[in-house]
């Protein structure tokens, strides 16, 4: 990769809507130019999608949790987690616990529910959200070497 591919990646997590014209322009190169080396870095996964961020609280889902596992059956928690509705991200993950699971529902007692379905898969730790902050775009090339 070089400079003017880091750029169009920088780009492209700020505002993945930009038309090729406009991120042509930012980059100094034409559109087509553009369009292709967007197209190479999709197919070397560079660029794995294009997501919209959706507001959870409305789309009734106002209730954020972080919840922490110490894992019985790390497969079949995998597995709960995968197929649960309300699950955002799990995280297998090393240290005193073996899981991070962050969901979001629409009630306290959905949120119930589920911490006592997981139950049979380990030992949740809940941890209700009361805030979060905006996103923070970090740049994938600033790297101390």
């Amino acid at each position: 990769m070089d400079q003017i591919d880091k750029n169009i990646v920088r780009i492209l997590q700020s505002n993945a809507k930009i038309s090729m014209k406009d991120l042509a322009d930012a980059v100094h190169l034409s559109p087509p130019s553009v369009t292709e080396r967007v197209r190479k870095l999709e197919e070397q996964q560079i660029i794995e999608g294009y997501h919209a961020h959706v507001s959870l609280k409305k789309m009734n889902r106002p209730i954020s949790a972080l919840i922490l596992f110490e894992s019985k059956d790390c497969k079949s928690l995998a597995s709960f987690c995968h197929n649960h509705p309300d699950v955002l991200e799990c995280y297998r993950v090393a240290g005193e616990i073996s899981y991070i699971v962050k969901l979001a529902t629409h009630s306290v007692e959905s949120l119930e529910k589920f911490i006592d379905a997981s139950m049979q898969y380990g030992t949740p730790s809940t941890n209700i959200v009361l805030s979060s902050h905006e996103k923070k775009v970090v740049d994938p090339f600033d790297v101390e070497e």
